[in-house]
């Protein structure tokens, strides 16, 4: 967002015309669920990509996986990080919920 200075008092900053990303049905979606070790000091983390859609929903979608695994993780860069190899009960996971996931690497 740039940043504005006006003098004018009654100046109004225009809004960024963005429009917000409208999540895809479930069955749209094309999740992959891969590992990673990079960058992580040798630990292993199973990464979701592929979500299209709000961040909120991205959320809500990230603690359900993490409650169904019974581990930790986070949601970063459009990204769920789920703590262990957890790739085979992800996609079962995530194929019951609804969504189209395969297993990357």
């Amino acid at each position: 967002m740039p940043i504005v200075f006006s003098t004018n008092p009654n100046f109004e900053c225009p809004d960024e015309e963005r429009e917000e990303i409208q999540t895809l049905d479930p069955d749209k979606q094309k999740l992959i669920v891969s590992i990673d070790r990079r960058n992580r000091a040798g630990k292993q983390v199973s990464l979701v990509t592929g979500f299209i859609g709000r961040e909120d929903d991205l959320v809500d979608l990230g603690k359900i996986l993490k409650n169904k695994c019974g581990t930790g993780g986070s949601v970063k860069d459009g990204e769920i990080i789920i703590q262990g190899d957890f790739r085979d009960k992800i996609v079962v996971i995530l194929n019951s919920l609804g969504y189209k996931a395969k297993r990357g690497n």
